[in-house]
């Protein structure tokens, strides 16, 4: 039997922190103190904490070591994966070689590293560094980003400043495509990844015109 003697203070403390404190843990442990500090017997503050005997001992012993400070003291084991032994190599392949899907992540892993993991532990690997299944985008594979910018400045915007100033009108055409295109699906990567596709000639287009 673990006698403890407990103070006023100490129970009221006790009392407070098994409703207040942020951590459940430590609130179950100051529960369980405070139980026992009513002289109710260990079966009983089991019962009502849903504690094991063995965890009830423990939680005495801790608080007969240090007191309240000691009870707050949590030490969850928390294992690292052996994937994390290669993930500078693995962060490396992965951004070169991007995989679909989860199993391809897996079978990609053992063949680079060896180790055989499942689909639920690679996932939670690839979380762990960061990675995300991002949808592909795709981008006009003739496009030339130095027309584009000339274009904005040495066209565009000079118009609508004539536009603004009441020298202009401009007509916006958008377009809705009919055109075969390529089928973009997921990979697992640290941000979205756009791939060159064919700009599409051969369609069917409708426009609609709007008038500024």
């Amino acid at each position: 039997m673990i006698r403890i003697e407990f103070s006023s203070e100490e129970i009221d403390r006790l009392y407070r922190e098994s409703d207040h404190h942020p951590h459940p843990r430590v609130r179950q442990k100051a529960k369980a103190l405070y139980l026992k500090a009513l002289n109710l017997p260990h079966q009983q503050i089991c019962t009502i904490t849903r504690v094991t005997n063995n965890t009830l001992v423990k939680y005495l012993r801790e608080y007969q070591a240090g007191g309240f400070d000691k009870l707050q003291e949590l030490r969850f084991r928390r294992p690292e994966s052996d994937l994390m032994k290669y993930r500078d190599q693995l962060e490396h392949y992965f951004g070169e070689h991007p995989a679909a899907s989860t199993n391809e992540a897996r079978a990609k892993i053992e063949e680079q590293t060896r180790l055989k993991r499942s689909p639920s532990a690679v996932y939670r690997f690839l979380k762990n560094i960061g990675m995300r299944r991002y949808k592909v985008g795709s981008i006009p594979s003739k496009a030339d980003p130095d027309k584009q910018e000339a274009f904005l400045k040495q066209k565009l915007e000079p118009r609508l400043e004539e536009m603004r100033a009441g020298r202009r009108e401009i007509f916006f055409v958008d377009a809705a495509h009919f055109v075969l295109a390529p089928f973009l699906g997921f990979l697992w990567s640290w941000c979205r990844l756009f791939v060159p596709a064919p700009s599409g000639r051969k369609r069917f287009n409708r426009l609609y015109q709007k008038v500024v």
